[in-house]
Formats: structure tokens, C-alpha cells, sequence
């Protein structure tokens, strides 16, 4: 696939992504469930982000995709709040399966990962290059987030390393559906917004959007010299 191409396919992936993931948000009325029990959360005082950050480590480990949590985390809390919450809750889930993975369940993530060529490269790519691998592969939609995370554990990346470059790869995703789901949230308030609130809205997920699209296109280009495509 020519070098174009392959951006044009990275660039609607991304798109179709968080499109699905409010649309079925949306009709599986997921949203009102979830804002709910976020709202319960919130109510809880300091407690409901301890709540919160223990469902989405619990969802990590069992390979239960993040992105609703993330999304009506934004619609709860905010952007600001939203990303310093989901940015702990996804780290400290990454690192509990990066633990599982490693001392616990090795054998069964070595089965699951073997038909898999891209995590199978990882390895050896981690030995040559570590920390910078895992940021990479975090910035890199090719790459399930979930099972990711117990690869990881099977390679020579320190725990260490491991937990910082995570932190940091993961962080433009975390800020692009934190934002989404603050829209999500503008979009469903009672309040009516301005022609001015929705342009402000619309200029800051086309500026996150584009951000982590840039990011992910450099990502994807090192991975491809690293570990091949």
C-alpha cells in the first residue's frame, strides 16, 4: 500500500472510531446508563473518582475496551478533570494486565498473541529500542489497547518504562474522547449554547483531532522502520 494510501486509511480510521463510538452511545442509550452511574459517581464526593478509576482497571484486565468509560468520563467531568482521571485509571489498568501478563498468565498470552504478527514483532523490538517502542505502539491505532497491554508483559521493557511511556502514549487518544464526550455532553445539555460556545467547541475538536492524527501519522511512520508494517 503506497505511503498515501496508507494516511487516507489511518485518517478514516481514527474518524470512524469516535463516530461509532457516540453513535452507539447514542442508540444503545448506553450514554444515559453510563452518565448515570458517572453522575452516582460524581455525588459520591472524592470517592467517585476512586470508583471510577477501579471500573476501568477492572475493565483492562478483562480486555473490556475503555473508550464508553472514556467518553462519559469527558461528559461528566470535563475535559481538564476528565483527562487527569482517565489518564490515571488507563495507566494504572495497562499496568495491572502488563503485571497479569507477565507473572500470571504468560502461557495463555503467549497462545492468544500468536496469530497476531504485529504484537508477535514487539519483542525483539523492545529489545532494541525499548521505552520508545511502547510509545509508539500506544500512539498507533494499528494496535489493540487491550490486549497490548499483556504483550507488553512478555517482553524485556522494564515495569518502569513501561508505565511512563505508556502515560505518555497514550495521552492525545485520552485527550481526543475525553473532548468527545464533553461535546456529547454540551450537545444533550438543557442549557441552550451560543453560535459562539458551538464554534469554540468545533475549533477544539478540529485542533485535537488534527494533533493526534499528526501524532498518530509519525507514530506509525517510526513503527514502520522499527518493527516493519
Amino acid at each position: 500500500m503506497k505511503p498515501a494510501a496508507t494516511t487516507r486509511t489511518m485518517l478514516l480510521l481514527w474518524a470512524a472510531v469516535a463516530i461509532v463510538a457516540l453513535v452507539a452511545a447514542r442508540l444503545l442509550s448506553v450514554q444515559d446508563t453510563l452518565r448515570q452511574a458517572l453522575e452516582w459517581m460524581r455525588a459520591l464526593g472524592p470517592w467517585g473518582p476512586v470508583l471510577f478509576v477501579a471500573a476501568y482497571v477492572l475493565a483492562t484486565v478483562l480486555l473490556v475496551p475503555g473508550s464508553v468509560l472514556t467518553l462519559g468520563a469527558g461528559a461528566v467531568y470535563g475535559v481538564g478533570y476528565g483527562c487527569l482521571i482517565v489518564s490515571l485509571a488507563s495507566t494504572l489498568g495497562a499496568t495491572a494486565a502488563f503485571l497479569v501478563g507477565r507473572h500470571f498468565a504468560r502461557d495463555a498470552v503467549a497462545r492468544r498473541i500468536a496469530g497476531n504478527p504485529r504484537i508477535a514483532a514487539l519483542d525483539q523490538a523492545v529489545a532494541d529500542e525499548g521505552w520508545k517502542i511502547v510509545v509508539l505502539t500506544r500512539l498507533s491505532p494499528a494496535f489493540p489497547f487491550t490486549l497490548l497491554n499483556y504483550a507488553f508483559g512478555l517482553t524485556r521493557v522494564s515495569l518502569r518504562e513501561y508505565v511512563l511511556a505508556s502515560w505518555l502514549g497514550m495521552m492525545p487518544g485520552t485527550v481526543l474522547y475525553v473532548y468527545l464526550g464533553s461535546l456529547a455532553d454540551a450537545a444533550g445539555s438543557q442549557r441552550q449554547r451560543s453560535p459562539m460556545e458551538w464554534a469554540f467547541y468545533a475549533i477544539g475538536l478540529l485542533a485535537t483531532l488534527a494533533v493526534t492524527i499528526v501524532i498518530t501519522r509519525l507514530a506509525r511512520r517510526a513503527l514502520a522502520q522499527k518493527i516493519g508494517d
